[in-house]
Parts: structure tokens; C-alpha cells; sequence
């Protein structure tokens, strides 16, 4: 890493302790935009780095609820606005045990390029809060939803600060959240929240979003290889809407994905997984992975152990941040892996990525490969400005443009700044450059 660079990151971990996760963020595209510096000094001059890493706003509230048995519980709020220069905020809730400080603003962070690469003028912003919906009732999550956007109504608005879901904030918890700040607000802003029910303001296609627009950025890069997904053994982490709707996806286009997993194990799926029973356990059912393979005669399940075990020809990871360590890298290397892309928010630790990088592993960034959802929500905005909502053909269609676009930024950067195919280079560098060129159109802000 270039010395000027190196005193960035040195700045952020001092200011930042105790956060791994966004250390990790930052190095990660501070180590790629050395290229970008030397062609561009003006960033130097005017510290567009050193502003880029630290957030404009960080907001940390207390969120105090009732639960069925009459008992106060009180978890703790988040929302980080990173960044404005290119739009309004925009980024999703999480609500997970896990969530603190160091994940809101590792995502955040991140949130700022995908944005950019998606060419929609929308601002990078992230929030959630450490409350686990999945052991409550409507009634508590309601109550915890209405307590959280008490607080968070503040800070957002339209043209401000655009949440949406993300882990643990499905179409219920957007519901609940968007009653309470109308009911604050004494307006009907449907462009304060994406993610919403299709009566009042949601999107065809939000859903599948994020899986299909991942499945689309593969197949661009295989056709730079004069291939395509037909016939191709997938593996699949993860058995959310991202792993479920990227396995939809990718049968369509004629491959074969044979796993998908959770907190308990994965289940291998010799002859490819059954849709139609994988959203019955998952979406209908609420159920494991482990219920699946109970249901499904040739299905495989696997308590603990590694999804990235099995070989496959392209591996997807869908579930959650540093699930693909150094170790999984070189079994899925050894095990012929020719394409990784990732469908969760940084799934690869920097291990695993440089040994794809030194076994000449294609590999797609998550800021690239899984900004198909936050596409769709930069569409949900649209229609909402405009009072429209399109069909699901329309709005499929222009994610499919957009992701076919944005893989061609990142090659485009990667041959601009010295790395041809470099597609973790080519997207940081082009995430990066569209953002600081509208800052030092900003000034000093």
C-alpha cells in the first residue's frame, strides 16, 4: 500500500478500535487505488481519501420496547450516513444479534461504491440495531419497529436518507416501520423506505433482486470467457432470498446449483436443488436446511463443517460477511473452482481472495456482483417519485441493463489504471472516482 494511503488507513483503525470489519473494508479498497492516485493527484490535494473513510453522520440511539409478557427490553440503534455526494443516503436495516458500530459502518462503507457503480444517484448509508426478530412475535417486532422509527424519522426522509431491508428486515418489519413514520410524520412519503408491500409504493422484482442481478453479473463474466452458466455445478451458501432467488436464476439459464446452508450445516443436493421445496421450507415453513433434506430423497445434510467442501465449477457465497476464509479458498482451488462472485456484503477475507487472484480464479466483489438489490430499490425510488409502477418485465429488464453497465465499468477501470480483468480493482477504482469527482465538485463539505 502507497505510504499516503497506508497513514488513511492507520487514521481509521486509531479512530475506529475495536471495529475488524471495517478495517477490513477499507484496506481492502485502499490497497487496490494506488493506480488511482497516480493518475489522479488532486484527490491527494484535496483529502478526498481522508474524508471518503470517515462518515458524515453517525447516529447510536437507545430503542426501549415492550414484549408480550409486559417486560421493557431496550436494544440499541444504529444509522451511519456515509455519504451524500452522489444522492440521498441509501441503505439497508439489519437487525441481528451481531450488529454494532464496526458492521454498520463496514457496510456502509461499502454501500458508497456499490451505489456509485450502479450509475443511479443515490448516497451510500447503513443502520440496523441488535434486536433478533426471529424468536418474536408480530406483536413485539411491531412494537420494537415502531419504537426504532421513533427515533430514526429524524434523520430520513426522501431526499435525505433512504433506508431499506436487509438481514432481519423482510417485508413485514418495512411495514411496520413505514406505519410508524407516517403516523410521525402526518405524510404518505412513500419514497422514504424501499422494500415496501406492492399495494403501497413496493416494486415488482425487489425481491429477487439482489439473487437475480448476482446471476446476471456471473453470466457477463463468463461470456468475457466465451461461456456461459449452462450446464455449470454451482455451489450456493446461504438458503435466504439471496441464495433462493440466484438458484432460480441460474436454473433458468440451464445450471445446475447443488447446495445451500445456514447457522446449522449445508445440504449437498447431488441432482440440484428443488426449488419449489427450498421456498416451501424457507419462505412458507420458516424451516432449516436440515428440513429440506429430510423432505427431499438424494438430498445430503451436513451438520458444521464447510459448503465450500463440495466442488463445484463456480461458487457462490450468499449468507454473510468472512464466510470464505483462506483454508475454504484453497479447497474450492483444488476442487477446480474457476468463478467465484459474491452475493453477500464482503463474504471473502483477504486470504481467500488473493489465493483466487494467485490460481486465476475469476472473482466478483460483492460491491459489484450484489448491487442488483440496491438497483432495484434506486428503481423502487424512481417509480415512486414519478407515481408509476412498472411491471415486473420492465423493472427485471432494467436490472439486467444496469448489472450488464456496471460489469462494464469495472473492466473499463480495470484497464484504465493497469489491471486488465481485475474485476475487485476495476469496481473499487470506478465506485471510487464517480464519488470523489462529486466531491471536489462540492468543496470542502
Amino acid at each position: 500500500m502507497r505510504r499516503n494511503l497506508q497513514v488513511v488507513y492507520d487514521t481509521v483503525v486509531r479512530r475506529n478500535q475495536g471495529e475488524p470489519e471495517f478495517h477490513q473494508a477499507v484496506h481492502e479498497v485502499l490497497e487496490s487505488l494506488g493506480p488511482v492516485f497516480a493518475q489522479h493527484p488532486e484527490y491527494i490535494e484535496a483529502a478526498v481519501l481522508d474524508r471518503i473513510v470517515e462518515p458524515e453522520r453517525q447516529i447510536m440511539f437507545r430503542v426501549p420496547w415492550i414484549d408480550d409478557a409486559g417486560k421493557v427490553r431496550v436494544n440499541r440503534g444504529y444509522r451511519v450516513e456515509f455519504n451524500s455526494a452522489l444522492g440521498p443516503y441509501k441503505g439497508g436495516l439489519r437487525f441481528h444479534p451481531t450488529v454494532y458500530s464496526g458492521i454498520i459502518k463496514f457496510l456502509g462503507f461499502e454501500q458508497v461504491f456499490k451505489n456509485s457503480l450502479t450509475g443511479l444517484a443515490m448516497g451510500g448509508g447503513k443502520g440496523g440495531s441488535d434486536f433478533d426478530p426471529h424468536d418474536k412475535s408480530d406483536n413485539e417486532v411491531m412494537r420494537f419497529c415502531q419504537s426504532f422509527m421513533t427515533e430514526l424519522s429524524r434523520h430520513i426522509g426522501e431526499y435525505t436518507d433512504v433506508p431499506a431491508g436487509d438481514i432481519g428486515v423482510g417485508g413485514r418489519e418495512i411495514g411496520y416501520l413505514f406505519g410508524q413514520y407516517k403516523r410521525l410524520t402526518n405524510r404518505f412519503e412513500a419514497g422514504v423506505l424501499t422494500g415496501k408491500g406492492l399495494t403501497w409504493g413496493g416494486s415488482l422484482a425487489r425481491t429477487e433482486a439482489t439473487g437475480y442481478g448476482l446471476i446476471h453479473f456471473v453470466t457477463e463474466m463468463l461470456r468475457m470467457e466465451g461461456q456461459d452458466l449452462d450446464g455449470k455445478v454451482i455451489s450456493v451458501s446461504g438458503s435466504g432470498n439471496v441464495a433462493i432467488y440466484a438458484i432460480e436464476m441460474a436454473q433458468q439459464l440451464g445450471g445446475r446449483p447443488i447446495t445451500i446452508s445456514d447457522s446449522s450445516g449445508y445440504v449437498v443436493d447431488p441432482n440440484g436443488i428443488d426449488l419449489e421445496l427450498l421456498k416451501r421450507v424457507k419462505l412458507e415453513e420458516r424451516g432449516r436446511v436440515s428440513d429440506y433434506a429430510a423432505l427431499c430423497s438424494g438430498a445430503r445434510f451436513v451438520a458444521g463443517g464447510s459448503v465450500w467442501d463440495v466442488p463445484v465449477e463456480i461458487a457462490l457465497p450468499c449468507a454473510t460477511q468472512n464466510e470464505i476464509r483462506g483454508d475454504h479458498a484453497v479447497t474450492l482451488v483444488k476442487h477446480g473452482a474457476k468463478l467465484v462472485a459474491e452475493g453477500a456484503n464482503m463474504p471473502s477475507t483477504p486470504e481467500a481472495i488473493e489465493t483466487f487472484r494467485q490460481a486465476g480464479v475469476k472473482f466478483g466483489p460483492a460491491k459489484a456482483a450484489n448491487a442488483g438489490g440496491v438497483a432495484t430499490s434506486g428503481l423502487e425510488m424512481q417509480q415512486n417519485a414519478s407515481r408509476e409502477h412498472w411491471s415486473f418485465e420492465k423493472t427485471a429488464t432494467r436490472l439486467e441493463t444496469i448489472m450488464s453497465n456496471l460489469h462494464i465499468r469495472c473492466l473499463e477501470a480495470a484497464d484504465r489504471y493497469g489491471c486488465p480483468g481485475d474485476y475487485a480493482l476495476g469496481a473499487n477504482a470506478a465506485g471510487f472516482v464517480k464519488v470523489a469527482d462529486a466531491m471536489l465538485d462540492q468543496g470542502v463539505v
